[in-house]
């Protein structure tokens, strides 16, 4: 990810690419010949000639890596999860709001263009469910399905549903090795929302998709494809009642007759057609600028840790976190 990063930065015109960072310099040199950049020797050289920096390491080390950038106040954009745990998270946060400095957390589903109109539409969800499976990639396996990919759709359902979780439960099962490889998890938050969010990386197949059910509108978005639909109440709800009076009044007798896809009025949702990793870097130098609040912020980031480890504490244990 620091890889693609520090590409997207030297295409930006607002932006000058100082320098990259990492712990296997051979890989700093090239990645810096290749961007036209320089390679430090040092975290703490690299944070004295910048303005802001994006964090682009394995989790564990967050942490360690962002602290010389926030004791100076500069911005960090920290890669998903913020933290290997809740501690480390809320230790990044704290740091930040010591020294003033801002952080965004790369959750960049939150930049997909599907989730961006989806969000522009306001709703207040009743029941959300999400479904992120795909066949495993032999990545990040020392790390669970929760943190390493549920992680993306807890951030993006803690946002939509605006409220408090209340209680947690959630199953799973370890197959390839102590962590957990599939995950089912179902949030309730106190204003009513329930959000059912599964993740496999065991699957024969690869489906990230979000479904919103509320009581004006059903959205279904495709993370992947960057798609998605919407079925209104207004202007569907009558035409489904007055099929279903056309039945029981015996107008029409055989149910068979009435298709309810004809019924209904599928719109596509409006999406746009930005790259979402260009459109975060965006935000965030946007941000670092102007000095205004992340679109995802450390606090938010941690929530989603938080979270996650009330999920695998609800799994395994077969209990439910209240």
């Amino acid at each position: 990810m620091g890889r693609l990063h520090a590409r997207t930065y030297s295409q930006m015109p607002e932006v000058r690419l100082v320098g990259v960072f990492d712990a296997e310099p051979t890989r700093a040199v090239a990645t810096a010949q290749e961007y036209s950049t320089r390679a430090f020797d040092s975290l703490e050289a690299l944070a004295g000639e910048v303005a802001a920096a994006t964090i682009a390491v394995s989790t564990p080390h967050h942490l360690e890596t962002a602290k010389p950038f926030l004791v100076r106040g500069l911005g960090c954009l920290i890669e998903k999860p913020l933290g290997k745990d809740s501690a480390d998270a809320r230790t990044i946060v704290e740091l930040a709001r010591k020294h003033n400095a801002m952080v965004q957390v790369g959750h960049i589903e939150r930049f997909n263009p599907a989730v961006r109109a989806l969000e522009q539409l306001q709703l207040q969800p009743g029941f959300i469910e999400v479904s992120r499976v795909s066949p495993m990639t032999f990545r990040s396996l020392d790390v669970g399905v929760v943190l390493d990919m549920m992680i993306h759709d807890i951030e993006v359902v803690l946002s939509l549903a605006r409220s408090k979780v209340l209680r947690v439960d959630a199953s799973g099962v370890s197959v390839v090795g102590p962590a957990e490889d599939i995950c089912n998890a179902r949030l309730t938050f106190e204003n009513g929302c329930v959000a059912n969010i599964t993740a496999s990386r065991l699957a024969m197949k690869t489906e990230r998709r979000l479904r919103v059910f509320t009581h004006a509108a059903y959205v279904s978005v495709d993370y992947g494809k960057r798609t998605g639909v919407i079925v209104r109440r207004s202007g569907n709800l009558e035409s489904i009642r007055e099929a279903a009076a056309r039945l029981k009044s015996g107008e029409v007798a055989d149910a068979s007759h009435l298709n309810y896809l004809d019924l209904v009025k599928i719109e596509p949702l409006e999406v746009g057609t930005a790259d979402p990793l260009r459109a975060q870097l965006e935000s965030f130098v946007g941000c670092v600028r102007n000095k205004t609040a992340p679109v995802v912020s450390a606090e938010d980031g941690l929530a989603a840790v938080d979270v996650a480890e009330q999920i695998v504490a609800a799994m395994s244990h077969g209990v439910q976190i209240d």
